[in-house]
């Protein structure tokens, strides 16, 4: 007897801006012609027209309509469901549900696919033989959080403080060079800028596109654990332009950029603007305790209490920084993703997905346990 095909349904995203997208066309088509059934919800934001995945033979479905899926089909997507529901999930979700890591409400988060006996693959937590992730938008996370740093700075020049204009997203990577060259005069040569966590995939996006507007290569510190080694805060990111952070963070470490520091270095500071790539906003290890909201594109920056003779300091903390490059952020995503979609089908017994669904189960297990201790409180 044939067994039924695996099926994945790709639901929309609700997230505000959000137009990547987990499949893409070409990468539904390659796992349509290995035998998966793949449905496609639409969605008017997706970067993707609905008709590129009909063409392809996808199967259509509403907008948001993946709740009424069967329940042996599992819904892939990005982000984070919407906030605010503690409807139960009866599915499996392939995702990024960022409630690993204590982020502020992770365990009602867990709670809805515990009370729903649905189950959790977080996409960040998808790991090779060797504990890297094996499929990151980690490149243009950086790339475009290094392109909106440089246009708050742009935006803020001559001490100007307020708020920066909409950050819209870019059809391909060269408008968005264009764009980011013209607001700063033609070229960023003369800024200075330093990357923590310049060796990984977020940190070298970060580098190219500072490089790519103008930045001397002298002009571009890059720092990884060899720099940081020795235990923040640092002057170093005080005497730069612009700061981006890029770590993958774990464990508790002490602040890049502390408020004790800020107060402390007055008008003796060149640092514009701060660029959270990681966004670890709730964080208990937040190394950057300056702030703690994230922004959005509509609204970009956030401003840092600095002494009032100071220049002004704004951070951005946007959790979906490659939604500013979408189709190319998507496809290079998707394509790293799909080797490991293709074995979803044995994901009882293949090693990546067995240690996900392990993961997931010890962090429900931490979740209804804080929860039980909250009741009883």
């Amino acid at each position: 007897m044939t067994s039924a095909p695996t099926a994945l349904w790709l639901r929309c995203e609700t997230k505000t801006f959000e137009k990547r997208a987990a499949l893409t066309p070409t990468t539904a088509k390659r796992l349509l012609d290995a035998g998966f059934q793949i449905t496609v919800e639409e969605d008017p934001e997706r970067i993707f027209d609905i008709e590129e995945y009909r063409a392809v033979g996808c199967t259509i479905a509403p907008y948001n309509s993946w709740p009424n899926a069967p329940l042996t089909t599992t819904i892939i997507g990005l982000k984070e469901l919407p906030p605010n529901d503690d409807s139960p999930l009866p599915h499996s979700h392939i995702q990024f549900a960022h409630c690993y890591k204590n982020q502020g409400g992770w365990e009602r988060v867990l709670e809805r696919f515990g009370k729903g006996k649905g189950s959790l693959y977080d996409l960040e937590f998808l790991q090779d033989d060797i504990g890297r992730r094996v499929a990151a938008f980690g490149f243009h996370a950086g790339f475009a959080g290094a392109a909106a740093g440089a246009i708050a700075y742009a935006a803020r020049q001559g001490g100007k403080r307020g708020k920066v204009q909409p950050l819209n997203p870019y059809p391909n990577e060269q408008v968005m060079i264009d764009d980011v060259k013209a607001k700063l005069g033609g070229s960023g040569k003369g800024l200075k800028a330093l990357v923590v966590g310049a060796l990984g995939r977020c940190g070298r996006g970060a580098v190219d596109l500072f490089r790519k507007i103008g930045l001397e290569e002298s002009d571009i510190y890059k720092w990884d654990l060899e720099e940081t080694a020795k235990g923040g805060p640092f002057q170093e990111i005080l005497d730069v332009d612009i700061f981006v952070n890029c770590i993958y963070l774990s464990s508790s470490i002490p602040p890049f950029v502390s408020p004790a520091q800020l107060s402390q270095a007055g008008s003796n500071r060149r640092l514009s603007v701060i660029v959270d790539v990681s966004c670890d906003t709730t964080n208990p290890f937040n190394p950057i305790p300056v702030y703690d909201v994230n922004t959005t594109f509509d609204d970009p920056t956030v401003e840092v209490t600095v002494p009032e003779n100071s220049a002004p300091l704004c951070v951005i903390s946007i959790d979906h920084l490659p939604t500013l490059l979408p189709r190319e952020a998507s496809e290079q995503f998707s394509n790293d993703l799909l080797p490991t979609l293709f074995k979803y089908s044995n994901r009882d017994t293949e090693r990546t997905w067995t240690d996900a669904a392990k993961l997931f189960r010890e962090k429900l297990a931490a979740a209804e346990a804080k929860i039980a201790g909250q009741a009883t409180a």
